[in-house]
């Protein structure tokens, strides 16, 4: 079994979930049946949302490339950021060490496209939107995003999860935004942001399909892990 470094801590309840859903993933009859992970948990990395939305902010790129450094020190033999708006900064992440990158961004492109998507409505920070990180993986599979026409709501929908709001009073709130872009013709939603995930559950389901991102990343974690 190989063990998979963690950046995480961006933010820290979404790093849990990952490693909750990896453990999920692996029908284990032992400890050592499980999926080895070396979690990185730094909620000081430096805001993504300040750095790309307000353009105030420090560049979290040398902070996440030291991450990658310690984690290939301490024996991680592949890395993993379940944060989508922070794949702006991958570059770093990959040129800080020798290890694979399991890319959350590709990975997800990859499965929207062998589940039929071709228009996917955006459940993402504005920061991810503005960065363009999920451009080039949409383009090489002929994905089309769909984004809010207004996506203030949803950012602040992303910021009360940070701030540890109930998620049964914003979950109501997220159902609202998926729906604003199923009538902007998307044909799939996508969970772009790993804050959102912790509420998956409050999608529309009965008119199109949902995927989410950190699932895609939780297949290949424990692919890696046991192959």
């Amino acid at each position: 079994m190989k063990t998979v470094g963690i950046l995480g801590g961006m933010g820290p309840e979404a790093t849990i979930l990952l490693m909750q859903r990896v453990m999920a993933a692996v029908p284990a009859r032992d400890d050592a049946d499980h999926v080895p992970l070396l979690v990185h948990q730094n909620p000081q990395v430096p805001s993504r949302i300040k750095a790309l939305i307000e353009g105030t902010g420090e560049d979290p790129g040398p902070t996440l490339a030291r991450m990658a450094r310690d984690l290939a020190a301490g024996g991680a033999q592949a890395l993993a950021m379940p944060c989508n708006t922070a794949h702006h900064y991958a570059p770093a992440v990959r040129a800080a060490t020798d290890l694979p990158f399991l890319d959350m961004l590709d990975l997800t492109a990859t499965h929207l496209a062998g589940a039929g998507a071709r228009h996917i409505g955006m459940l993402a920070s504005p920061a991810t939107r503005r960065a363009g990180v999920f451009d080039a993986p949409f383009a090489a599979h002929g994905l089309t995003p769909v984004f809010l026409p207004d996506d203030t709501a949803l950012l602040s929908v992303i910021r009360a999860v940070k701030a540890g709001e109930a998620l049964d009073t914003l979950r109501p709130r997220l159902r609202a935004e998926a729906e604003i872009l199923l009538a902007e013709g998307a044909d799939h939603l996508l969970v772009a942001c790993t804050e959102l995930s912790l509420m998956t559950d409050a999608l529309p389901t009965q008119y199109r399909q949902n995927t989410d991102s950190l699932d895609c990343l939780t297949a290949a974690i424990v692919t890696f892990a046991r192959g």
